[in-house]
This record gives C-alpha cells, structure tokens and sequence, in this order.
C-alpha cells in the first residue's frame, strides 16, 4: 500500500472555524487597515500624556500655569491646551469608528456577497446559511469589543491624567463628546454597529444601500442618546441657592411657585422677557429657585443603562437578521 493511501484525510473544519478562517483571509486587508487604526488611536493618547508631560518643565504653579502663581493669569502650555482640545472629541471618535464597523458588516462583508450571489458556493459546501451568517457576526463582534476595549481604557487614562488639572476645560464626563469613550458604552455601540449591519444587509441586500441604510440607522440611534442621555437616570434637585460644587451635570434650572408649581428658565426666553430670568421666574409667581443636576457619582448609571439598551436593541437586530435569512434561505 503506498503511502498515499495510508494518510488519514483531514476532517474540515467544524461549526464556524471554516467560514471565520475563510472570512480572515478575504478581508486581512480590512483588518490591516482596522489595526493600523487602532494604534494609531492609542498612539494619539500616549502621544499627547508625553507631550504634556515634556512640556510640563514650563509650568511654574501647580495648577499648569506657566505666569506668576495667582497674580489672576492663567497661561497653559501649548501641549495641554492641545492635548484638552484633542481629548474632547474621544468621544465623537469613538462613534464614528463604531459606525465604520457597522458600514463594513452592512456593505463588503454581507452585502456584497448576497448582491453578487457568492454566498451560495459556500451554503453549497460546509457552511449553512445559519453558520454563514453568525461568521460574519461573530469574527467583527469579537474583534470590535477587544479594539474598543483597549481604546476606552487608553483614553481613560489620558483623559484622566489631563482632567486632574483643576483648569482643564471642555474635559467633563457627561459632555457628548467624551461620554461614550469612557465605559463599557463604547462596545455596546461597536456590537450595535455589527447588528444593525447584519439586518440592513440581509433585508436591502444592496451593498451600497445597506451601507448608506446602516449610516442613518446609528446615526439617529447615537444622535438620539447623545441628546437624551440625561434622561436615562433620575436627577437630583437643589433648592434655594444650595448648588453642588464639582463636576455636576446641570440638566435643569428654574423657580418653584407657592404651590410646587416648576417654572423653568426657557419659559421666560420663550416669552421673550426684557427682564433678568430671576425678575422673570418671580413675576411668574416663582419662589425658589431650584437646579435639577447628576452629580458625578451618576457616571455609572448612566453609562449601564444605556449600555443595557445598546445590547438589548443589538440582541433585537441579531435576531430578526436570522428570521429574516431563514425565511427567505430557510
């Protein structure tokens, strides 16, 4: 018997090894380009700690100031003002990475393929429609929680070594620009991000409108957060002039009336009052003034809620792409 013939042929690969090493070695370039953005995000953070840090031999006050201590000046270096401007779009950056994974899932990894028709060489093979799709799930899924992942506690520790100067500006918590980067919110948007890609991709199956449909779809959903994120905990209310100290987050301002009645300081813009917003309120029968804020403590709550709901809306898509694959593939 010849040696040919005493190989033992080689099984192929089970569930989805095959279609995830097959998807690997299509998109590497993809993942290249992913890669190098990745580094390139925490090289940007490290980068700016550094520059800081060099920089910081022209402080002379504690505070980052470079004039004489507390003559009234403030004057930061050029590196911390920069480095301030850079991390307040953390964020936004954040965002937008996320829905670069979400155009990618939607277009060149699903789309594409039920466009051109070349999914069926591999529901002829190995791979069931089932398997194929959860591969193209799984692969960006896996891949964007563990980017976004070591983005968030890059930027973490950037934003933080910056935020501890007493007059950093634009650096707060709860400012849209920086929420989003600064906890497990982050994920939930890149897994969202892969969801929504996977249901617009099997339910338009056009490469250029699942893409362009995916866009809008996490744009209005990052959007709508961004705008009402404040509203996914309950505030804390000062009355009479007993304002918080610190890093709060100011929601809402006004005065109360006799009767408990809120009046708020908009009603008086809208009214188009001549007179001071406290003239205003207290003609409008207002007596005290009160401010709905978070406090910092809130960061938390607000970041797990609304993670909460990022998975549960990812969770919904995930499952009505497969019902939509299994109804029309079975």
């Amino acid at each position: 018997m010849s040696a040919i013939g005493l190989r033992t042929p080689v099984a192929p690969a089970s569930g989805l090894r095959g279609p995830v090493r097959v998807l690997l070695r299509q998109h590497r370039r993809a993942l290249w380009v992913a890669g190098a953005l990745l580094v390139l995000g925490v090289a940007v953070v490290v980068g700016l700690r550094i520059w800081v840090a060099v920089a910081s031999s022209a402080e002379r006050c504690a505070d980052g100031d470079t004039t004489r201590c507390g003559d009234g000046s403030y004057l930061p270096t050029y590196a911390r003002t920069a480095s301030e401007v850079y991390l307040a779009s953390g964020g936004t950056a954040v965002l937008l990475l996320a829905g670069l994974v979400g155009v990618f899932v939607a277009g060149p990894l699903i789309a594409r393929e039920l466009e051109s028709g070349t999914f069926r060489l591999a529901w002829a093979q190995s791979a069931s429609p089932a398997q194929w799709l959860a591969a193209r799930l799984a692969l960006p899924a896996a891949l964007a929680t563990a980017g976004m992942t070591v983005l968030v506690l890059v930027y973490r520790w950037g934003w933080s070594g910056i935020r501890s100067n007493p007059q950093a500006s634009g650096l707060s918590w709860f400012q849209s620009g920086i929420h989003p980067a600064l906890g497990p919110t982050a994920v939930a948007y890149a897994l969202l991000a892969v969801a929504v890609g996977a249901l617009c991709a099997v339910v338009v199956r056009r490469t250029v409108l699942s893409m362009s449909l995916t866009a809008l779809v996490l744009g209005t959903v990052m959007l709508g957060f961004g705008k009402r994120r404040y509203d996914l905990w309950p505030t804390v209310r000062a009355l009479g002039g007993d304002y918080p100290s610190g890093d709060a987050w100011y929601t809402e301002s006004g005065m109360l009336t006799a009767s408990g009645k809120e009046l708020y300081w908009k009603d008086c813009i809208l009214a188009g009052s001549p007179e001071s917003f406290t003239g205003c309120l207290r003609n409008r029968g207002g007596i005290t003034g009160f401010v709905d804020y978070h406090p910092a403590s809130h960061f938390w709550p607000l970041q797990l809620v609304e993670t909460g709901i990022l998975l549960v809306l990812a969770a919904a898509a995930v499952a009505l792409a497969f019902r939509v694959l299994r109804r029309r593939h079975g």
